[in-house]
């Protein structure tokens, strides 16, 4: 199968490289990547130029946004920056982040994922993270969930889902769209992925807030939102995370934001949260 990599990146000097060589060395290679490189001052643009100059598949594009790194907003619309420059005669596409390692055999089974079921519209492996010299499992990992670190979408589902969202929760919504169409999502635990910084270590109070502005944009309502707001503030062991996404949805209703899904996904959205709430409960 024949796939493109997408990478935002931002003052990665420190992890790019590492990145980049774990796809040049993979057992089935990919026909494009694209590096959107989003204002760093740093060396990051140096180290894939290094790249660029032994492997051709490998491409540049630079951009310049906000300084201010919001979840979501920034890094998909580097994504989607990338994207631009891309033709569309890929099976399928990935957004990958710029702090990974990839095991050499990640994308030639993700590609045997795809074409062992033509109903498989996302996959994934997991991300572990290094705490005190062992690599464990990331904290936030589902195994009904691809982290946003790591999406492999088929060309079909990616056109039907329209894409992703340079919002705050675009790699939930992602997910709940895919399930909206009876496309799968599958992940794959064999596939360990070195995840070499963690998730949101720079996010400030106003991110926190976003998270829940997300969940009212998903449509989730009060009730779901509480239980996802719990959920995620003891993934993270901050208790106390639990009001501001309260707040953030607050904010967002009282706002009027508008929705990141239509009425009619918005519905399904509901149900299918309730339904998987249901069967952990029982």
């Amino acid at each position: 199968m024949k796939y493109y990599i997408i990478i935002p990146t931002f003052n990665e000097e420190k992890f790019i490289s590492l990145t980049l060589q774990s796809l040049v060395e993979q057992t089935v290679l990919t026909s494009k990547v694209v590096v959107v490189n989003d204002g760093s001052t740093d060396k990051t643009e140096e180290i894939i130029q290094s790249f660029i100059e032994k492997h051709s598949f490998i491409t540049l594009v630079n951009k310049t946004s906000e300084a201010i790194h919001l979840p979501g907003s920034k890094v998909i619309q580097a994504f989607n920056k990338g994207l631009e420059t891309l033709d569309d005669n890929y099976d399928f596409i990935v957004k990958a982040d710029a702090d990974l390692i990839f095991p050499k055999n990640y994308f030639e089974t993700i590609c045997n994922h795809f074409q062992s079921d033509k109903q498989i519209g996302m996959a994934g492996g997991f991300c572990y993270i290094n705490k005190n010299g062992e690599w464990i499992l990331e904290n936030l990992t589902d195994k009904d969930h691809i982290r946003g670190a790591i999406k492999a979408y088929r060309k079909e589902t990616f056109n039907q889902i329209g894409g992703l969202k340079p919002e705050m929760g675009w790699d939930t919504v992602d997910e709940l769209l895919c399930k909206f169409y009876n496309w799968k999502v599958v992940t794959d635990e064999t596939l360990h992925v070195k995840h070499l910084k963690p998730t949101g270590a720079n996010y400030n109070q106003a991110a926190r807030f976003k998270q829940g502005e997300a969940f009212y944009r998903l449509g989730y309502g009060f009730w779901i939102t509480c239980i996802a707001s719990v959920k995620l503030a003891l993934l993270k062991k901050k208790p106390f995370l639990f009001f501001d996404y309260l707040n953030g949805f607050w904010k967002a209703k009282r706002a009027k934001k508008p929705l990141l899904v239509t009425t009619d996904q918005a519905k399904f959205i509901r149900y299918y949260r309730w339904k998987k709430v249901k069967e952990k409960l029982f």
